[in-house]
């Protein structure tokens, strides 16, 4: 049986598998992206609560000054658990 993972943006909650990239759903929400591979910025994020349910930043995100709190939703990718966002 396939674990999922809970997303809650604006107080509604999205299940993804868990170990998925979070793009398309914040996408769907109607966070702003643009280039997709995390240079431009366009789709930063605030991770209200379950910071620790993400993978650690990568490259793109330090280069770009981001912190735990504070994310890229093209390059987050949601492990397990539950995470809370605002944009």
């Amino acid at each position: 049986m396939l674990k999922m993972a809970k997303i809650i943006i604006d107080n509604v909650e999205y299940e993804i598998p868990d170990g998925s990239q979070m793009a398309a759903t914040c996408e769907n929400v109607g966070i702003p992206f643009s280039c997709n591979s995390g240079v431009c910025g366009t789709c930063q994020i605030e991770i209200l609560e379950g910071a620790e349910n993400l993978n650690e930043l990568n490259k793109e995100e330090t280069d770009l000054a981001m912190d735990r709190n504070h994310r890229l939703g093209c390059q987050c990718k949601i492990l397990c658990g539950v995470v809370k966002v605002t944009y």
